[in-house]
């Protein structure tokens, strides 16, 4: 490139005046060499990004736990109802911290707080229930061990037209944060 400037400046001075001409197109072999240069360049593309974590970080005790209804009689008159339980802890850098519970109600509901069980034999058959969570949020100590009661209802009503045989959920219980 230094060799082309230097042959091209004595080619544009003839005598002491330039020639106009050599140097308008000096001018645009110059910003032809940049445009390319420029087109060349290889690009990178930079992705930002941050989690901010919570203060406080609760878990349950155990992954598990289950609600079983037993054998429910279609001659009976009183509802089903079982309770189990589960342990939570909350940990982290807060010296207390605020906690939500939810559930996704369940596999097979059908609007919001309408939990069906469904007939393991036959797929087109359903139980309802209800479930009950208590507590469904608080503020506790760190590390003090929390205990979530959850109870399940069949009311007689259902389970008495029911169609006979087995019947199963799942339900996803949430714990925030």
């Amino acid at each position: 490139m230094l060799r082309f400037l230097q042959k091209f400046s004595r080619i544009t001075h003839f005598g002491s005046a330039p020639n106009r001409s050599l140097i308008v197109m000096y001018l645009l072999i110059c910003h032809l060499i940049i445009s390319i240069t420029v087109a060349d360049a290889a690009s990178n593309t930079l992705t930002v990004g941050a989690t901010v974590i919570s203060k406080s970080n609760c878990k349950f005790k155990s992954a598990t736990s289950a609600l079983n209804f037993g054998a429910l009689d279609p001659g009976n008159t009183t509802d089903a109802v079982d309770t189990t339980s589960v342990n939570f802890v909350c940990h982290g850098s807060a010296p207390m911290a605020t906690y939500a519970i939810s559930t996704d109600d369940g596999l097979h509901e059908t609007s919001p707080g309408a939990n069906r069980m469904r007939n393991t034999a036959v797929p087109t058959e359903y139980l309802p229930y209800s479930l009950s969570l208590t507590p469904t949020s608080g503020t506790v100590a760190k590390n003090a061990i929390q205990t979530l009661t959850i109870t399940g209802t069949v009311t007689s009503q259902n389970y008495r037209s029911a169609y006979a045989g087995d019947y199963a959920d799942t339900v996803v219980i949430s714990l925030t944060p």
